[in-house]
């Protein structure tokens, strides 16, 4: 019984830092031998390969989110996704504000500009890179449709 709970609280951590389902954890940690480390990047293997498979499904749900940065740069920005469940998610709401603020921060040109630029919060990967990582999670293409940015 206590093997059992164990690996139940290995699966649970594991869905919290990965986002993945229960089962594909599960799975994870059976094929990586109960190695955790090896789980999580399986999962992440995975979630990248079902971002590639997402990327050309049509995104016609979404939201405009507006972020302003010590009352002098505000920044107007319109994500979208497959579905209005997931746009109404958490993640995705938390994409679109970290998104906003980076944009603020870095006040790149276009949207292909920012899709190439580093992270502000883990310049180890880039906002593309970002927006994977949501993509995996949800389940579902996501895509910044355009953005305004003004500063005084």
């Amino acid at each position: 019984m206590e093997a059992n709970n164990a690996n139940k609280d290995a699966v649970q951590k594991l869905r919290e830092a990965t986002g993945a389902g229960v089962m594909e954890c599960h799975r994870a940690l059976k094929d990586a031998g109960g190695d955790f480390a090896k789980a999580a990047a399986l999962i992440g293997e995975q979630g990248l390969s079902k971002v590639e498979k997402r990327a050309g499904r049509e995104t016609s749900a979404g939201l405009v989110h507006a972020y302003v940065h010590g009352e002098r740069i505000g920044v107007l920005l319109h994500v979208s996704a497959e579905t209005d469940f997931v746009v109404r998610s958490e993640p995705f709401k938390a994409l679109a504000h970290e998104l906003a603020m980076h944009i603020a921060a870095a006040a790149p040109k276009d949207i292909a500009e920012l899709l190439g630029q580093p992270y502000i919060r883990d310049e180890k990967k880039t906002v593309n890179d970002l927006i994977g990582e949501v993509i995996a999670k949800v389940g579902e293409n996501i895509q910044v449709k355009e953005f305004y940015r003004i500063e005084l």
